[in-house]
């Protein structure tokens, strides 16, 4: 790092949040992806950028990035991030549900492309050893990139969702074996060059290297399944414990298991993001899914600006200007190659025309894991060192083309594509909710919540219950009832449990200023939602119809009700007459709770009103 700067280790840490706080924002008003103006970012704070003129302007140099190795760090855990995202919206079902397009579809893209991508490598005068490894590192694509620009498009849905996750998900999975088989590869390499047969010890002990891959793998898989709930049960209760505080608890864990899941992937030579889909895979399973996503998406989106940013500072431009014909010309024939592959490929598998290209177009560049495949060629000695850096100069300025590609391949399909019945559904993106459409949201599952559920499955409708009682998430959800661990009142939590499309939402906790919230977030989320609500009693069910909802239920008229009823039908008055004048009486109570209610000339309650009766207190019953 360059000596002088009174910031110190920090600086380039702040170059980049400074970067973030201008990029984002800019790009998206002007309505442009901002995985470019990261990548962007990348190159003007790198060498090749400002840096370029520090000599000229020394203050330049407090808008550089000095140390790409830390920024390189941190853009590791991004992918990592990325993929724990994933794996929480996949989930095992599901990953079994699309085994077909990931281990087929997915892995005979790998094997076409390496072959094909080798083959032409062989006929640039590259040797077998050499022009494998390329052709297995250039056969991936970059799923850091393709997702979230594929999510910001609305492209996840639907025939090209769904192949493209199947395809980045075989990739992701095949890092490993690639990594092994490069390894393999150099020994044969070297055995041959050394003129002699090659020894079957050496080959044994270097296939060997799987075992401990496939022990961590089981052990990751093992050890989440029986810890994973429990800690996040501990932490639960905890917080429910405090009133709802140590929030910082719950993020401290959910770091630990991205990183820690990693970390231990790594130790058993798999990649730090394959560990981090496992472990999202699992915790995907539990109640707390929707809690850990909310959690962990701003990490995840800052870290993966971080890898778009090192991605920028990796792109020499010197190199470029030296060559630009080559360079861009073999970018150029690599996507193309990839590109028409993958499109045959979907063809047979099925897919429409357009559906095919669209997907062919956002997987022909190379990806992240290239240049991870790349390395290990020039650490193991087959690959040569000025065609590799060549060659990874080029993936690196195809990377930037995703986003052209993605904007391309959706106005080819601008019509848009139906879903293919023939293919499995794809598991929602990280960014989107997850609802059945019509389905009620139930929140608060105690004994009222419960109640409710029941009458709403016995009459055929579905629901979905979120709860912050982790005993009762646990219970309800051993019984089969689809709810989740998280708190209502933050609007995160009510897109995650998908109320864009919900029907309804019933809020029964016992807690006034709780259902408040709820009500709140809710209201400001869907204007138009039919919104029924718990009230503590009178005063608070004016209050309720205040801030929006649709029906308000106090516990005291409603007891009140309930006493008469079964008086008069104990005195024997008949049944149908008794019902037809308590809901009469009811019908009475609900307009005078909306009455009392001032409202603007909108029909709604004015934010003056909803703020004094937000606190004001509530009397007892």
């Amino acid at each position: 790092m360059a000596v002088g700067h009174g910031g110190g280790e920090y600086k380039d840490l702040v170059v980049f949040l400074a970067a973030a706080g201008v990029v984002v924002p800019l790009f998206s008003r002007l309505k442009i992806s901002p995985v470019l103006g990261f990548l962007a970012a990348g190159v003007l704070l790198g060498p090749d950028g400002l840096a370029r003129l520090a000599d000229q302007a020394p203050w330049l140099s407090w808008f550089t990035i000095d140390d790409p190795t830390q920024i390189a760090q941190l853009a590791e855990l991004g992918v990592a991030f990325l993929l724990f995202m994933i794996g929480l919206e996949l989930s095992w079902e599901r990953l079994k549900a699309m085994r077909k397009l990931v281990f087929g579809l997915g892995m005979l893209q790998i094997a076409a492309c390496t072959v094909v991508l080798a083959g032409g490598f062989m006929l640039l005068g590259q040797p077998f050893a050499s022009a494998a490894v390329l052709g297995m590192g250039l056969a991936l694509s970059s799923t850091a990139v393709v997702m979230p620009v594929m999510a910001e498009r609305g492209r996840l849905r639907g025939v090209v969702g769904r192949s493209t996750f199947a395809i980045l998900l075989a990739q992701d999975l095949a890092v490993a074996p690639i990594l092994i088989t490069v390894t393999v590869v150099a020994t044969v390499a070297q055995s041959g060059a050394a003129g002699g047969d090659l020894d079957p010890a050496i080959l044994g002990r270097t296939l060997l290297t799987l075992a401990p891959a496939a022990i961590g793998l089981a052990l990751l898989v093992v050890l989440g399944r029986v810890v994973l709930r429990p800690l996040f049960r501990s932490v639960a209760k905890s917080r429910k414990g405090s009133g709802g505080g140590s929030q910082e608890l719950f993020v401290a864990l959910c770091l630990l298991v991205v990183v820690g899941a990693g970390v231990a992937a790594q130790a058993a030579g798999l990649s730090m993001s394959l560990g981090a889909l496992i472990a999202g895979l699992l915790i995907a399973e539990t109640e707390y899914r929707r809690e850990v996503e909310i959690n962990i998406e701003p990490f995840k989106g800052l870290l993966l600006g971080v890898f778009f940013v090192g991605v920028g500072i990796g792109l020499d431009l010197d190199a470029v200007a030296a060559n630009p014909g080559g360079v861009i010309g073999l970018a150029v024939a690599i996507t193309a190659i990839k590109a028409a592959i993958i499109f045959g490929l979907a063809r047979l598998w099925g897919l429409s025309s357009r559906a095919a290209i669209e997907t062919a177009l956002v997987l022909g560049p190379a990806g992240e894991f290239a240049f991870v495949v790349l390395a290990t060629g020039l650490v193991e000695g087959v690959a040569d060192p000025a065609f590799t850096q060549s060659i990874i100069l080029s993936a690196t300025i195809s990377m930037f083309t995703v986003p052209f590609m993605a904007m391309l391949g959706q106005r080819i399909s601008r019509k848009g594509l139906k879903p293919d019945p023939a293919l499995p559904e794809l598991p929602v993106a990280p960014d989107e909710e997850e609802a059945r459409d019509g389905a009620v949201l139930i929140v608060g599952f105690g004994r009222v919540g419960r109640l409710v559920g029941e009458m709403l499955a016995e009459h055929g409708q579905s629901f979905i219950a979120l709860d912050t009682d982790p005993s009762s998430v646990a219970s309800a959800r051993a019984e089969g009832f689809d709810i989740y661990y998280g708190d209502a009142g933050r609007a995160d939590m009510l897109r995650r449990c998908g109320i864009e499309r919900a029907s309804a939402l019933v809020v029964t906790m016992d807690a006034p200023t709780k259902v408040d919230e709820v009500v709140i977030a809710a209201r400001a989320l869907r204007a138009d939602m039919t919104i029924i609500a718990r009230a503590r009693d009178d005063r608070h069910a004016v209050r309720l119809y205040a801030l929006g909802v649709t029906d308000a239920v106090p516990e005291t008229t409603e007891a009140s009700l309930q006493l008469a009823e079964n008086t008069l039908v104990d005195l024997g008055v008949p049944m149908g007459l008794v019902l037809a004048s308590i809901h009469e009486r009811r019908d009475q109570f609900r307009a005078v709770f909306a009455d009392a209610a001032p409202e603007d000339r909108k029909g709604r309650p004015t934010r003056a009103l909803r703020g004094s009766l937000r606190n004001a207190p509530i009397s007892g019953g």
